[in-house]
């Protein structure tokens, strides 16, 4: 088992890979957003901006517990 700290280190390193690839992701949606309608658009912005986070709860619980979640 890693000591804290370092696993500590390598969730941080994890969350910053996730975060590049999502707000990649988003961005190459976003390229062809334009022709969709206002509404639509903020619901995808509503659901971007708060879905990013769903998959790094069981890595933060191992960042903070020791234990796979």
């Amino acid at each position: 088992m890693h000591e804290p700290k370092s696993r500590t280190l390598l969730g941080t390193f994890a969350i910053l890979a996730w975060l590049t690839f999502y707000v990649w992701a988003i961005l190459e949606i976003v390229g062809d957003m334009a022709r969709w309608p206002f509404i639509i658009q903020m619901l995808f912005f509503l659901v971007a901006g708060l879905a990013w986070i769903i998959p790094l709860k069981p890595l933060l619980r191992w960042m903070e517990a020791g234990r796979k979640a």
